[in-house]
């Protein structure tokens, strides 16, 4: 019997099951670039998982559903992925190219197109639909100078980010 085969036709899944990306596998560093590598040795210690939160929501062979919460000023690096990325805005906003995006705005990334955003002033909630349960991250950004001011950019918000709240609850005055 194949896999697809023994999948679930109907499924739900709770908040409570999703899991921090640090614990599974879904996605890999495909082949960074020693600066990254290198970069990527300071990261945490510069806040760099304080400023973002990325939840694996569901998978299932084929599919993914990812929450990420990336907080004011996070500097996302430019990378691409092995499978294209549907992405929906749930709350905050960014700026892709000269459009600005809150929420219920979204755009679509195919496999191995570089792209990267600038995260809003209140940071930003998407949600990540992918048609594959598995993917490889390909940083773009190769020269030390790059990847220092991702690194400075970390140091400076770091603190920041330990109280900032996700946008969708945040106070609103509209």
């Amino acid at each position: 019997m194949s896999k697809s085969s023994q999948l679930k036709p109907f499924e739900i899944y709770r908040k409570s099951e999703a899991r921090d990306y640090a614990e599974h596998h879904i996605q890999l560093n495909e082949d960074p670039p020693p600066a990254a590598i290198e970069a990527m040795g300071r990261f945490t210690g510069e806040g760099g998982m304080a400023g973002q939160q990325v939840k694996l929501a569901y998978a299932r062979p084929g599919f993914s559903l990812t929450k990420v919460w990336f907080k004011s000023g996070y500097p996302l690096p430019l990378h691409s992925h092995t499978g294209g990325c549907l992405y929906h805005i749930v709350a905050g906003s960014l700026r892709i190219g000269t459009d600005v995006l809150g929420p219920g705005d979204g755009f679509f990334v195919d496999h191995d197109v570089p792209y990267t955003y600038d995260i809003g002033p209140e940071g930003v909630e998407v949600l990540e639909f992918r048609a594959t349960d598995f993917l490889d991250i390909k940083f773009k950004a190769r020269s030390k100078t790059a990847w220092n001011k991702i690194v400075a950019r970390l140091k400076e918000r770091g603190k920041a980010w330990k109280s900032e709240p996700p946008p969708s609850k945040a106070a609103r005055l509209d």
